[in-house]
């Protein structure tokens, strides 16, 4: 065991404990040589894309903007990554909300380590129908938002190099997932959030040329801001409630068994959604102004209620939004953060783990009512989790209006994601030194 230096700061002496032990190095090796690999073919494009009109099609548009998170900007080069990994998600969803309610899932699910593969295996299969209808709706949309960016795209114009396109984005996608994949068993970390991090922080020196045209005061004040964001998300993400639990376990002494008491806690997580509400939320949140912008040149009432929609509802590069979206959005992320937690409690099964391994919580009885008890726990803290959730995604509004600096504004779904990937990270590579006898940096 090395000696720590008294003057080496305590994080900076962990990075070099990690590069002095081969196997931790060569997982962080991996995990950057993936990460690069990603960049590279986020910039392969497809053929037949016109990139003036595809430019055109990203003007003021929320919606893709929106998309453009998990593809690190390969979206906007129309690259064989375009779609990113959010197919994958999609699909890692509909498994997550599916297998609760379909009795040959949920008994799958609880099988172990073979089980959970075979969800695995099933959430790879619907992620690449996913990819194929995302790949053809989202070139379909982009045509329509900026002319003929792809040559001759479409079933009844070129079906053939419709098909090769389509493929190709499909291909794209499972290779990335292939990548993370290769991170979380190879690497350190969680390999798809890496990959989706990865594409979030590619995006940020592009906002950089907008420094020179915002005041100084904006900037340090929209610093303090993020610095203060980044100090909360990681308490919520931290925070969790610990409910006490007691255990039976045998013992042998002198040739007699004897019962012991033993005391253990289950970690509730007040934040147990993670990112997932946010997501619905701005996907539904895009979809008013979306749908209304076909509209927009219909005449009558009907133009005047789609310019509504476009005025209320446009958050892209020529919007903020008004008070309403906002509003609609931070109730939204409420709803669907006590949806997404009640669906994830209720996959844990935790009142019958309790009861099959001989655990009681004190002063609660087993059965039915360690459930409620348990469930009752769980929406209170939870109400902590959505209100940090909501005001996350409102926060981006308020810095706009205090600080106008809306060029800089990072989404705070991108920013939840960056501070909840580097944490995760940051735990398991803890973990690989706390096994080799070196000191973390996480206390």
């Amino acid at each position: 065991m090395t000696t720590q230096p008294a003057s080496r700061p305590r994080l900076l002496q962990a990075m070099v404990d990690a590069f002095r032990q081969p196997d931790v190095r060569q997982k962080l090796l991996f995990t950057l040589a993936m990460l690069v690999v990603f960049r590279f073919v986020a910039h392969v494009p497809i053929p037949n894309v016109d990139r003036d009109a595809l430019e055109t099609a990203f003007t003021d548009n929320s919606l893709l903007d929106f998309l453009s998170i998990f593809s690190g900007g390969a979206l906007q080069n129309l690259s064989v990554a375009a779609l990113g990994v959010y197919p994958y998600i999609t699909a890692s969803i509909i498994m997550q909300i599916m297998t609760p309610l379909i009795p040959q899932l949920r008994a799958l699910s609880e099988e172990g380590e073979q089980g959970r593969r075979r969800v695995q295996l099933y959430t790879h299969w619907i992620a690449v129908p996913m990819a194929f209808v995302q790949g053809y709706g989202q070139i379909l949309f982009i045509n329509q938002q900026g002319g003929e960016v792809v040559r001759d795209f479409g079933l009844q114009n070129d079906a053939l190099g419709t098909l090769a396109t389509l493929f190709t984005l499909a291909a794209g996608t499972m290779f990335l997932v292939w990548l993370g994949e290769l991170i979380t068993e190879n690497g350190i970390g969680n390999g798809v959030s890496l990959i989706i991090f990865g594409g979030i922080v590619a995006t940020i020196p592009g906002l950089i040329p907008n420094l020179s045209t915002q005041s100084i005061i904006g900037i340090a004040v929209m610093a303090v801001f993020a610095l203060g964001l980044v100090a909360l998300v990681v308490f919520f993400q931290e925070a969790q409630r610990r409910v006490p639990v007691q255990y039976a376990r045998s013992a042998f002494r002198g040739g007699r068994m004897y019962r012991q008491q033993g005391q253990s806690h289950i970690p509730l997580r007040v934040n147990m959604a993670g990112m997932i509400p946010l997501i619905f939320a701005f996907s539904i949140m895009i979809l008013p102004a979306t749908l209304a912008s076909y509209f927009t040149n219909s005449g009558g009432w009907v133009e005047s209620v789609a310019d509504f929609f476009v005025d209320q509802f446009n958050t892209g590069r020529g919007g903020s939004g008004s008070g309403i979206y906002w509003l609609i959005l931070f109730v939204l992320v409420i709803v669907f953060t006590f949806f997404y937690t009640m669906v994830q409690y209720q996959q844990q099964n935790i009142a019958k783990s309790l009861q099959r391994q001989g655990a009681f919580i004190p002063g609660i009885r087993p059965g039915p009512p360690t459930e409620a008890y348990l469930m009752r726990v769980v929406t209170r803290i939870t109400w902590g989790g959505a209100f940090f959730l909501g005001f996350v995604a409102v926060l981006p509004y308020f810095i706009g209006m205090i600080t106008d600096v809306q060029a800089l504004t990072i989404s705070s779904t991108g920013f939840l994601i960056v501070v909840a990937v580097v944490l995760d990270t940051m735990k398991q590579l803890e973990a690989q030194l706390l096994m080799r006898n070196y000191e973390g940096f996480i206390r």
